[in-house]
């Protein structure tokens, strides 16, 4: 199965709705129903807005149109937090490390996300942890983008 899959499934798994259309925005989410702009032409498209609009629904609450509102902005913020984590979680940066993949395009290319998804997800780790998170045996640091796997000197001088 996909990642679009999944998260269709993810859609069936919580009764929400999802719809297809001609609009001028992305996507939208509201009252358990997703609509997604029929101008999305890619799979890698409908992925990056459909998991953000999922988003909506685990961590907003009411009508969030009005980004002028600090609140509003929160949510979205909140959501597309949401959407990082699911799609690109700091597990998956480690796993393009261990493949090899080094840049953008390469990881856009393989997590079946656009390149612009991959850039606000790493920003967006970057202004939460700072300029490097470490996470396990792996230092990952964000800007540019690199893994380093620390190493057991005590297993060499045993």
């Amino acid at each position: 199965m996909n990642l679009y899959e999944e998260l269709m499934e993810e859609c069936v798994e919580n009764n929400i709705e999802v719809y297809i259309r001609r609009m001028k925005n992305k996507g939208l989410y509201s009252d358990n129903i997703i609509w997604l702009s029929n101008s999305l032409s890619t799979t890698v498209e409908k992925i990056s807005i459909l998991a953000e609009e999922l988003g909506h629904y685990y961590t907003t609450a009411g009508d969030i149109l009005n980004q002028s509102k600090i609140d509003n902005r929160k949510q979205e913020l909140r959501a597309r937090a949401w959407a990082h984590n699911r799609v690109f979680p700091l597990t998956k940066i480690i796993e393009a490390h261990q493949l090899n993949l080094r840049n953008k395009y390469e990881l856009a290319d393989y997590f079946n996300v656009t390149e612009s998804f991959i850039e606000a997800s790493l920003k967006r780790y970057q202004d939460k942890y700072g300029l490097y998170v470490d996470y396990g045996k792996y230092t990952i640091f964000f800007d540019p983008l690199e893994v380093i796997e620390h190493v057991d000197y005590k297993k060499f001088y045993s």
